[in-house]
């Protein structure tokens, strides 16, 4: 599933590193949740949770089977 994760998130990347961010995959729980980390601009930007909920989750629910959310550490 790791890989699935990874190349949901290869897939949101160029649009975040755009700007100046990027996303890094942190832990897929048991439960079907993912954490990831926002790097760079993406960290401090005042739009990143909406990022992450409209951009990061959204494909990343859509590509992976079994995935119940993404969440920010």
């Amino acid at each position: 599933m790791r890989e699935k994760v990874e190349a949901a998130l290869a897939k949101v990347r160029p649009m975040l590193q755009a700007d100046g961010g990027d996303v890094e995959l942190v832990e897929i729980t048991d439960r079907g949740i993912v954490k990831v980390r926002l790097t760079g601009r993406g960290k401090t930007c005042p739009m990143a949770q909406q990022t992450l909920t409209n951009s990061v989750e959204r494909i990343v629910l859509r590509e992976v089977r079994g995935i119940k959310a993404v969440e920010a550490v």
